[in-house]
């Protein structure tokens, strides 16, 4: 077949997609059109292969505008968007022949192929070098330099060397001098020059990026900055060394905190001691700390959104060096310290607490529990982490702290500002303002309510796993999926399967539409087998089809508590127990939820039903308890839904039957809390 002798003679057509990541303008196709004889390429960006006809439309326009001349002919496979009665409809108007290739055999289009290949190449190349691989290929594909070159003033010459004649173009070489031109000939392995920029330009290392790469001269800054803490906080003071002290060593820690739309908010360095090498009762005692419960968090949120309060969120700075230490301990100089002069032979001891203690947490969690109570904050007994300061006028401030994360809410808005200003006197703080990211929790506030999701955490866990580009699922686990102990074959790296089940089951913290399917695949955690990994896969697949989604707490006035109680029965097929799942409410508001396998076997339906009544009644319990010490006094009974008959009976009814005398007491204490009017059983249908 002979080449065209003219230009637009034969246009070379084809369309590569799809992208497995859409771009951020939605496209996820593109087209090329590429002329026989002058090989000019175009290429357009396509959101579906239909857009082929009104870009090809275009296209011809453009050339008849342009260059004054016509497409005569055009080459391209058998897709859709080519054979469809639009797109011939409109070669027949034109009088444009069109060359369709056999079925099968994607060689006779090789011009449109092959320019799939190299612009493909170049995108990689560009995705590689900006460490965003896979990432909206549309922007690279539109902008060959999407952000300008670093130059280095160490690196790059000030003047070029004349050109010489060569066999091949000449090439030039810059440099500081004038320096003689490289030979005409292949270089030898190995013969290359390497240099290394004395400043890195690479962007902060990600979780899909293992290898280990250079980090930017911040972090020694941020090694400087905790130098300067240390001082500050008194926590550290240099002593001689009696030769019998006991020592521990200790290290810098570096790394990274992000904001919630994934971008770098600081780098930290801290100095950790090896506080495994610490003797129990010696050089620590009580180490339990409490940490705020993610339901109370929930809760929290809950009620400023039924009372339009503000939710505000701080951070202590170095927390832990604000504990005070009970024991006596002495550490080795810091790595880099330069121990001449007076220092010389001297050890370090610990004034205050400092990260890697065992002891830590709990000092820490004392000391600020102290500043906080003598603010008159009231700790609440359901959650120690939880403080409340109530006004005579009713108003009131409430104070949830997690660690070092706190979030503040309440209807005394001077009181609040008050507080900021009271622990920033005796800590660090850092007011970030409204709250927006919590614990991995994205949180975001309108007119209408308070909506909690965990989007950034999602897309990066289905980025980790090479997941964002599966095909979705419409349901977290296939119904009809039994799993055992012995389906399959052992994978051979059971920690990836591990690593994975712990951070579905963090996901499952806004996502309740999760918790059974991940409780079922955490069954199997000390070998799981090939069938395991593909039922966490396909929770995956399911995750794909919304990352968005979470919980969604509207404004308004809510009230009272009610709980939704279920039972699997038997559905274990190793030990065949039955498996208790609860959702429960605060007014309209989705508060707490479990799904767990029961710890003996039911012997019937009614049974497995009334065990999961009982956990149901636990939890209203709690949520009772704490709410009443908010200051939200639930004086109604509590609704306790499930959809068994008997086993409502069996709560009402405190006979024993025969089908229920071996149930063990303390299932029974529903009973009691029917009886003084705290839960009332309802039925609700399946």
């Amino acid at each position: 077949m002979h080449r065209p002798s003219s230009v637009f003679d034969l246009i070379h057509s084809d369309v590569w997609g799809p992208s497995p990541v859409m771009a951020f303008s939605g496209h996820r196709y593109y087209v090329t059109f590429i002329d026989d004889h002058s090989r000019c390429t175009w290429v357009y960006l396509l959101k579906k292969k239909s857009d082929v006809l009104p870009l090809f439309t275009q296209f011809l326009q453009m050339i008849k505008t342009q260059y004054n001349t016509i497409v005569r002919a055009i080459r391209s496979d058998n897709g859709g968007e080519y054979i469809s009665d639009a797109f011939c409809s409109q070669l027949n108007q034109k009088g444009i022949l069109h060359q369709l290739t056999c079925p099968q055999t994607p060689e006779q289009n090789g011009v449109a192929e092959r320019k799939n290949r190299h612009i493909m190449s170049i995108v990689r190349c560009l995705l590689c070098g900006m460490h965003v691989s896979d990432s909206s290929p549309s922007t690279e594909d539109t902008s060959p330099l999407p952000r300008p070159v670093p130059i280095f003033d160490f690196m790059v010459p000030e003047s070029p060397s004349p050109p010489v004649p060569t066999s091949h173009p000449p090439l030039q070489v810059y440099t500081r001098r004038p320096r003689s031109p490289l030979p005409d000939s292949p270089l030898a392995p190995g013969s290359g020059m390497s240099s290394t920029p004395l400043v890195s330009t690479q962007s902060p290392p990600t979780s899909r990026y293992p290898s280990r790469i250079r980090q930017p001269p911040s972090r020694f800054l941020s090694r400087l900055h905790w130098d300067d803490r240390l001082c500050l906080y008194s926590s550290v003071s240099v002593c001689g060394s009696s030769g019998s002290q006991k020592t521990m060593g200790c290290k810098w820690v570096f790394t990274v905190k992000y904001l919630a739309d994934g971008s770098v908010d600081r780098y930290k360095a801290r100095l950790v001691a090896k506080g495994f090498t610490q003797i129990p009762g010696k050089d620590f005692g009580a180490t339990f700390a409490p940490v705020a419960k993610l339901t109370s968090v929930r809760l929290l949120v809950s009620l400023a959104a039924s009372h339009s309060w503000p939710l505000y969120q701080l951070d202590v700075k170095n927390a832990f060096l604000h504990g005070n230490l009970l024991e006596t301990i002495y550490m080795d100089p810091p790595p880099g310290f330069r121990a001449e002069g007076e220092y010389a032979g001297k050890v370090c001891r610990l004034r205050k607490s400092l990260y890697g203690l065992k002891q830590s947490p709990r000092a820490w969690f004392s000391r600020f529990s102290e500043v906080i109570l003598s603010m008159e904050f009231v700790r609440c007994h359901s959650d120690h982490t939880c403080f409340i300061r109530r006004r005579s006028d009713g108003r009131c401030i409430i104070l949830l702290v997690y660690v070092d994360d706190i979030i503040l809410t309440g209807d005394d808005t001077p009181g609040i500002t008050h507080v900021k200003q009271s622990l920033g006197k005796v800590f660090e703080v850092k007011d970030l303002g409204a709250l927006k990211y919590f614990l991995g929790i994205e949180v975001a506030r309108s007119r209408h309510g308070i909506s909690l999701s965990q989007r950034k955490y999602t897309l990066d866990l289905l980025q980790e796993t090479g997941m964002l580009g599966c095909r979705p699922a419409s349901t977290p686990m296939d119904p009809n999926l039994k799993l055992s102990v012995e389906s399959g074959e052992l994978i051979s790296n059971p920690s990836m399967y591990q690593r994975l089940v712990g951070r579905l089951i963090y996901l499952t913290n806004t996502r309740p539409d999760l918790t059974f399917a991940v409780s079922v695949v955490s069954q199997f955690m000390h070998a799981p087998r090939t069938s395991h990994l593909d039922a966490v896969y396909h929770i995956l697949r399911y995750v794909k089809t919304s990352p968005g989604l979470g919980l969604f707490y509207s404004a308004g006035h809510q009230s009272g508590l009610s709980c939704f109680t279920d039972a699997d029965y038997a559905g274990s097929q190793t030990d065949r127990r039955s498996t208790t799942g609860l959702s429960t409410f605060y007014g309209n508001h989705l508060i707490s939820w479990k799904s767990k396998k029961q710890a003996v076997v039911s012997r019937s339906s009614a049974e497995a039903e009334y065990r999961a009544m009982a956990q149901g009644t636990c939890e209203i319990l709690w949520l009772r308890s704490i709410c009443n010490e908010l200051g939200f006094m639930e004086t109604d009974s509590s609704q306790l839904f499930c959809d068994n008959k008997f086993a409502i009976m069996l709560a009402l009814d405190s006979v024993l039957h025969e089908r229920s005398k071996h149930i063990e007491v303390d299932i029974h204490f529903i009973r009691e809390k029917v009886r003084s009017g705290i839960i009332t059983p309802s039925f609700v249908s399946s």
